[in-house]
């Protein structure tokens, strides 16, 4: 039961990911551009959300995956566990950023996190590439995560979001 509620969709709609990764990347600039560096835990708490469960239990994953992306055209299916890879990464990130920042006073290395984390974030909003995916694909390749852990997503031309 409880693993039900902590999945992980295997496909997602990869509209909705750009659209995350677009506010990510906003409120990172917005970080960088004001020091707000209380925000990284607003980010690092999205994160974690939706590590957990996917756009289930984020406001900003279900407002992306329902309203939002919907409205960009139709579903462009993309394999799940990449994604929640590279949502794990996000978290990390912006966990670590807001320990150094809120934790420490450690605001030098807590910007250069942040500034990486919207590069990154731009990149995938902009131009669809996903770095966390990337590492995953690589991760895969080397033996590193095992086949099944994306077998369900292994065909997403057949799936439905």
């Amino acid at each position: 039961m409880t693993a039900q509620i902590f999945a992980f969709p295997a496909v997602v709609n990869e509209r909705a990911a750009r659209v995350v990764a677009a506010v990510v990347a906003g409120l990172g600039a917005l970080v960088l551009a004001t020091g707000w560096h209380w925000l990284t835990a607003l980010l690092a708490a999205g994160f974690l959300l939706r590590v957990l469960g996917g756009p289930r239990f984020s406001p900003l994953g279900r407002l992306a995956a329902q309203v939002i992306a919907p409205r960009l055209g139709p579903s462009v299916p993309t394999a799940g566990p990449p994604k929640r890879f590279a949502q794990g990464v996000g978290l990390a990130v912006t966990t670590t950023a807001a320990v150094l920042a809120l934790g420490f006073g450690l605001s030098a290395p807590a910007t250069a996190l942040v500034a990486a984390l919207v590069v990154f974030a731009v990149l995938e909003s902009a131009l669809g590439w996903c770095a966390g995916c990337a590492v995953f694909a690589r991760l895969m390749d080397w033996g590193l995560i095992p086949e099944e852990t994306c077998e369900a997503c292994a065909n997403i031309s057949l799936a439905r979001v």
